[in-house]
């Protein structure tokens, strides 16, 4: 029992420490936004101070030295950092975009004991000891304005440097001194806090020493603001606060001494109502507020962290519930023309309908659990674009719509790495350099844009750059310098298959092999991972404007409603969300084109497939067929016909995994349990479609050409 409260313990660090990083890695990139911008945002650095001190408790607890030494070390550059001891550069920021990939480095270690990290962190910490202290020295500018040393003797370190940037930055430093009642103070603070904080940045507040009375305090705050006393007031929404501009003095005043400062100290702790003050070896906790919230022993948050492997093992009997209601529901109709069992028909029918609703209910509610935004994929994106910029000495700005658009989170996690693919190629060969730019009437600074959107069951991320695009001509001397097509080929290519030459395996259009790309494993990558997802993925792209990739994913993989066909005799099972519609065939409305059948379907070309042939099917001793349907198949820009046999109507399926020796047949995404102890295949719609469509001509030119 004890050992599995340590796992349970264990795994409840993993994840919030997971969070921690990710909220990190967010907050850096926000700073690097504002330092472009010349904007600096204090609380974002505070925040990721608390964070790196947080992890470092954390790894204490649990034994991780490694990793508690990375944050030590991080947490005294941040500090280093928030007191302006170090200027805030983008070679310190690197430092922590670095240190943000050590920690997730030493977080899988600690996931799977059986890996080693691959971490020099001696090295890492030695940079940033070297990191050179480019901020200037402190001033003695404070003292050349009217506040008190009162006032001054309980300023932190820190508030005492933001007072002094602020004033050497230019901004006025006011003061507000505010009646609170004590039983609201909490509330009101932060209130005041959310209202200030698009005008103003709060230094400090604290307990006046004089005013007040036994159920009300007066609070001043020190702030400072561009705005002016009429807009402040404005925005505070506090008419009865006194609101003071601190003048500059004529005369230097003296610094507080250590002595005047301790007592200032004691004398503010001993007023303050709700405050306390201890005192350990090093440590001083000095003001500390102890509102009711932080009182309460009950947690804040309503959330709970769920591994997904419970999340799937749910879905799973969610799935086997499924199919029970597809058995109870065929053994009820069976009932049905028995006149002798008419009300047991009545009543079966009636909880099978109740159990419908409740299982839907169910599957809904697991699916949504199941549900991450993209915006947890984006955010490591913008890392990767920074990085490959600044090693390539480009300027990239990116531009991201849709961030709350919801996936699975299996889908999620695997869409990670094409995209990581996907951006790094546009940053290295989309985005021209500066001068390049410039030379093409262009702005300097380059746009790669991402934008998420729901489209039926599906999802479509789209991501674009402004750079040189693609050149259908490279592409195919590339393709035949690396033996991946013959020149006698090239002409039999239309555009839409010279692009999807991109995906071949082993082709690249890098002339060197470097960190970013070159060794032609990236696009090869990126279309076999979306397919395995069951999406396709489109590309588009014009000489001097620029390039967009379009995937088109499934929502979720869990559970999938299925059309199910039948072909030569078997049943197969069509995921619905890739079906726009099913006809009737008349085979007299076919025709070939280049060797292919099409329809007309509603005034365009329609190309069909009869998917007994595709999967090589032979029909059983016997088996006639007296008339077909289409099923039209629609996954992004593509649409194709299946030709089969006979409908079956639309079920909720489980797919189940075909296993190591099965997993890589193509068009085949594993099969499911129908209840009637038979077994169906499910049918990976975007395989099929690229066997049939885009890809086959290429691959078959390059099989040809190998």
């Amino acid at each position: 029992m004890a050992k599995d409260k340590t796992d349970r313990a264990r795994e409840e660090f993993l994840s919030e420490a997971q969070e921690l990083i990710e909220a990190m890695s967010r907050d850096l990139l926000l700073i690097d936004q504002g330092i472009k911008q010349g904007k600096s945002d204090p609380d974002t650095l505070n925040d990721l101070f608390r964070s790196v001190h947080t992890l470092k408790g954390l790894a204490g607890m649990f034994g991780l030295t490694n990793f508690g030494q990375l944050a030590h070390s991080l947490e005294d550059l941040l500090e280093d950092l928030r007191l302006g001891r170090v200027a805030l550069s983008q070679n310190a920021l690197d430092l922590l975009f670095e240190g943000i990939d050590n920690f997730q480095r030493y977080l899988a270690e600690a996931k799977n004991p059986g890996e080693r990290a691959e971490v020099d962190l001696r090295r890492f910490i030695g940079s940033l000891a070297g990191l050179s202290n480019a901020a200037p020295p402190p001033t003695n500018i404070i003292d050349e304005f009217e506040i008190e040393s009162s006032v001054l003797g309980v300023l932190t370190e820190y508030e005492e440097h933001r007072l002094r940037t602020n004033l050497e930055q230019g901004l006025t430093i006011y003061r507000l001194r505010i009646r609170l009642s004590l039983d609201v103070i909490d509330t009101a603070l932060e209130e005041l806090k959310a209202r200030a904080k698009t005008v103003a940045e709060i230094i400090t507040y604290l307990p006046s020493m004089d005013g007040g009375g036994g159920d009300t305090i007066d609070i001043e705050v020190l702030m400072a603001s561009n705005e002016s006393e009429a807009e402040l007031r404005s925005v505070l929404a506090r008419p009865e606060a006194a609101l003071q501009v601190i003048e500059r003095r004529r005369g230097k005043a003296k610094s507080p001494t250590p002595q005047a400062r301790s007592k200032s100290i004691a004398a503010a702790a001993e007023t303050s109502a709700g405050t306390y003050m201890a005192e350990s070896p090093g440590e001083a906790l000095v003001g500390r507020d102890l509102g009711g919230d932080q009182l309460s022993l009950r947690s804040v948050s309503k959330t709970v962290r769920v591994d997904i492997g419970k999340l799937d093992y749910l879905m799973n009997l969610v799935g086997e519930l499924a199919v029970v209601r597809g058995t109870v529901a065929r053994l009820t109709d069976a009932l049905r023309g028995d006149t002798q069992q008419r009300k047991l028909y009545t009543e079966l029918q009636r909880a099978n309908r109740s159990f419908e609703r409740h299982l839907a209910d169910m599957q809904a509610g697991v699916l949504d659990v199941r549900m991450v935004p993209l915006g947890q994929v984006f955010d490591k994106l913008a890392r990767i674009i920074r990085q490959v910029a600044r090693d390539r000495d480009k300027d990239v700005r990116l531009v991201v719509t849709g961030m709350e658009t919801e996936v699975d989170k299996l889908i999620a996690e695997e869409l990670a790495d094409p995209l990581m693919h996907i951006v790094r190629n546009a940053v290295d060969h989309g985005v021209e350099s500066a001068q390049e730019r410039q030379d093409a009437g262009k702005p300097a600074v380059g746009t790669i844009a991402i934008s998420a959107y729901q489209k039926g069951n599906h999802v479509v991320i789209d991501v674009q750059d402004d750079g040189g695009g693609i050149d259908p001509g490279a592409i195919l001397e590339r393709a035949v310098a690396m033996n991946l097509l013959r020149e006698d080929q090239v002409g039999e290519l239309g555009r839409e298959e010279i692009l999807n030459v991109l995906f071949l395996p082993g082709f690249s259009t890098a002339k060197e092999v470097t960190d970013t790309s070159g060794r032609g494993v990236g696009m090869d990558v990126v279309k076999t991972n979306i397919t395995r997802l069951g999406g396709v993925i489109d590309v588009s792209s014009e000489l001097g404007v620029g390039t967009k990739f379009t995937i088109t994913l499934p929502i979720t993989l869990a559970i999938i409603s299925a059309l199910i066909v039948e072909v030569a005799g078997r049943a197969l099972a069509l995921p619905l969300a890739a079906v726009q519609e099913a006809l009737r065939l008349d085979p007299a409305e076919i025709r070939r084109v280049d060797g292919r059948e099409m329809l007309t379907l509603r005034g365009s070309t329609l190309p069909i497939c009869r998917l007994g042939d595709l999967l090589g099917f032979q029909p059983p001793p016997g088996h006639r067929v007296t008339r077909q349907f289409v099923v039209v198949v629609v996954l992004g820009q593509r649409r194709l016909g299946f030709v089969v046999d006979a409908l079956g109507g639309q079920e909720d399926v489980v797919i189940k995994n075909l296993g190591a020796s099965l997993s890589n047949i193509r068009g085949v995404a594993g099969a499911t349990d129908r209840g009637d102890q038979k077994l169906v295949l499910v049918l990976d719609a975007s395989g099929l479609l690229d066997e049939v469509l885009a890809g086959a001509d290429v691959l078959r030119l390059a099989e040809a050409a190998s």
